[in-house]
């Protein structure tokens, strides 16, 4: 099983590999994992792909991880892997750390992570843990280099800039002045130039920032 296989067995569920390294003991992957591959939508096309499925059609509540466990956990156990997601803690695995490891993601002028492809909107769906080593291809370069930046001046509350996130601020912002950013997703995550290349829809970033914003 290939790089290349296992990418053709997400690319039917709209998802993609966004990274991937070899853990060492200390990296708080599964015992045994020889490769740890992160899995992140696959944009243009996840949103109506997910929107199409029981776990969004029912009406029960989490439907984006539900669905997340069943499509990744299925596709690990086709792996004979294991399955590994950013949510159902605590304990909570080590996505940030993780997505660092990988080579494809960065941390940000915010400080929020930044990755090649996704840009500002990266977001991961779950993370596969291989017993097998994969020839992995090198790291890109990191896209804030020669940048302008647009993320550190774009929060219309201040609330996330190069100083980090003040999420309460956020909060307060989002109640009282949010509707843009409710509607269509954060202003910072959108200035991203590679975020607006990646074609994640509004209505997909609106189902996240109600999430946020409960």
């Amino acid at each position: 099983m290939s790089l290349g296989d296992i990418s053709a067995r997400l690319a039917a569920h709209r998802l993609a590999v966004f990274g991937g390294f070899h853990p060492g003991p200390d990296d708080g992957a599964p015992p045994g994992t020889r490769t740890l591959l992160l899995i992140g939508p696959d944009e243009p096309g996840f949103w109506p792909r997910f929107t199409a499925d029981p776990e969004w059609q029912d009406g029960r509540p989490d439907p984006m991880d539900r669905w997340s466990r069943r499509v990744i956990g299925r596709i690990a156990c086709d792996l004979a892997a294991k399955a590994v997601f950013p949510f159902g803690g605590p304990p909570f695995a080590p996505f940030y750390r993780w997505a660092l490891a990988s080579g494809r993601a960065w941390a940000s002028p915010v400080h929020l992570l930044v990755h090649d492809r996704a840009g500002l909107m990266v977001s991961y769906r779950g993370a596969l843990a291989l017993k097998r080593h994969l020839d992995l291809p090198p790291p890109p370069p990191c896209p804030c280099d020669g940048c302008p930046r647009p993320c550190l001046s774009a929060c219309p509350a201040t609330a996330l800039t190069g100083a980090g996130y003040d999420v309460p601020a956020c909060r307060t912002w989002l109640a009282a002045s949010g509707t843009d950013c409710l509607a269509a997703g954060c202003q910072v995550r959108r200035a991203c130039p590679v975020a607006q290349s990646y074609g994640r829809v509004e209505s997909q970033s609106a189902y996240h920032m109600s999430m946020f914003h409960k």
